[in-house]
């Protein structure tokens, strides 16, 4: 099989390939989708362009079927497998929320145990409430100073295995949101020496494939499935994912798993994205990535010297919590200058034209990426140099920590499917919670279901509402009452 593998070409991109032919066939269409190649959809048609609604095609023998691939989409996935180092890659449309559900889905069932970090994407827990897997979580350790969770340390996830040996899999992100890595290697030898999966959510982890000096990577340090979120970092269209599995998972099974919940109607805009976003990874990946670097180092030397933020990286570095760095993430602490990350998100936007990814109670991230330019990073700074001068002020009376470890007293299915009720934020606590609260991004939750409520959660979710947070989660779109079990 691996004599096979060396053979495939990389340059090419068979989705794509088929598109083009399809294009010049002048097919006539009876069949979905109604918009007949943009003629019905004039609007549409000169908003997308005729280039973009002419391939929203309809699967056909031609153009293969994403729920059982037997031509050009398999070839697809069988490039993707090669330039990712995996065993088996499916293409995924419904975002890496698909992609890390379908993960969790292949490996547990009711009751089954699951060791992970709490600091995980709502996807995680979500897919716990599907298929009644019980968390055992491993509370990561906290940077005092930023505020940040961080990675698992080897110690606690040993001690959680040793406690918990009837667990099926032990789950990792590769890396956080920050760009902080645990001991990925350790984890997966320590999963498989005790008989259980190891997975990855590599959301944010697509160049580490690519790039030079990069954290190892998921199917590099032996994890058994990963999802990998290729509109992210990679270069595809926004929810384009991928998911990849090792030699020891069966990826008929998995491809059943992916079909209980992922469209029958794949997007052929989405999967010829992935398709041709692979290969310019496989063929241009190790340049871009290494540019990429460059000018993320460049850019935390020149806002640490403004003085008051701070642009970690790795220095931060410890071995264990903190094994390793992704180089790529510009993650900058801005409490000192006594305004939270999401108050300087806001002003950025607001009154500087710049977007960047997120801004929490004390951090911003700019996610840098192949399409990132030096003139705009140099726009970046200067901004971050006025924000200072201009607002800053005494950061006494600002909270500072990002995480607060949960009591978990019910599974998340038993909880999200239990009798509720209905209280005011301030009467909730003490009950136990049956939704989730989350700032969004980055989508990691404050409460999932399951987990008592406590005053200082509830302190956390107004100081966030307050700050400008984007919440995001409960049945009240204003977050002024929380279902709680009754």
């Amino acid at each position: 099989m691996n004599q096979q593998k060396k053979l495939l070409d990389q340059n090419r991109a068979p989705i794509y390939e088929a598109l083009q032919t399809f294009r010049q066939m002048r097919v006539v269409p009876f069949d979905v989708p109604g918009h007949k190649h943009g003629r019905g959809n004039p609007e549409l048609t000169a908003f997308l362009g005729e280039q973009c609604v002419g391939i929203d095609v309809n699967s056909m023998k031609p153009l293969d079927n994403l729920c059982h691939p037997i031509s050009v989409i398999r070839e697809a996935e069988e490039l993707a497998a090669e330039a990712f180092g995996a065993a088996h890659a499916f293409l995924m449309v419904g975002g890496t929320t698909s992609s890390v559900q379908s993960m969790v889905l292949s490996t547990c069932k009711r009751g089954d145990k699951i060791i992970l970090p709490r600091n995980v994407h709502r996807s995680v827990i979500n897919a716990l409430v599907l298929c009644g897997a019980i968390p055992v979580y491993v509370n990561p350790e906290v940077d005092a100073r930023l505020g940040i969770s961080l990675g698992m340390k080897r110690e606690k996830v040993a001690k959680a295995i040793a406690d918990n040996p009837d667990a099926v899999a032990v789950l990792v992100n590769n890396p956080t949101y920050y760009g902080v890595c645990s001991d990925l290697r350790a984890i997966v030898k320590m999963a498989h020496d005790a008989g259980m999966y190891c997975l990855a959510d590599e959301a944010h982890g697509t160049h580490f494939y690519f790039g030079e000096g990069m954290p190892v990577s998921a199917m590099e340090a032996g994890a058994d499935i990963t999802a990998v979120s290729m509109h992210k970092s990679g270069g595809s269209l926004t929810q384009s994912s991928l998911l990849l599995t090792g030699p020891r998972v069966s990826a008929g099974h998995v491809r059943q798993i992916i079909n209980l919940t992922q469209t029958t109607s794949g997007s052929y805009l989405l999967m010829s994205s992935l398709d041709i976003s692979r290969r310019n990874l496989a063929m241009r990946g190790k340049t871009v990535f290494s540019r990429v670097t460059e000018m993320a180092n460049y850019a935390r030397e020149e806002i640490n010297a403004i003085g008051g933020y701070y642009a970690f990286g790795s220095e931060l570095v410890d071995g264990n919590a903190i094994c390793d760095f992704d180089p790529t993430k510009l993650s900058v602490h801005t409490r000192d200058i006594g305004l939270a990350g999401i108050e300087v998100y806001d002003i950025l936007r607001d009154e500087y034209d710049i977007q960047i990814e997120f801004g929490d109670i004390g951090n911003i991230l700019a996610y840098l990426s192949m399409g990132d330019r030096p003139q705009e990073l140099e726009r970046l700074v200067s901004a971050l140099a006025e924000i200072r001068r201009r607002y800053q002020r005494d950061s006494s009376g600002l909270l500072s920590q990002e995480y607060i470890d949960p009591d978990v007293v019910k599974s998340p299915q038993e909880a999200f499917y239990a009798e509720t009720k209905s209280l005011p934020l301030r009467e909730s606590a003490g009950f136990i919670c049956s939704e989730f609260v989350m700032c969004y991004p980055p989508g990691i939750p404050i409460l999932a279901p399951g987990e008592r409520i406590t005053n200082e959660i509830l302190d956390y979710i107004e100081y966030a509402k307050a700050k400008g947070c984007s919440m995001t989660g409960p049945e009240d779109p204003d977050i002024l009452r929380l279902n709680v079990l009754a």
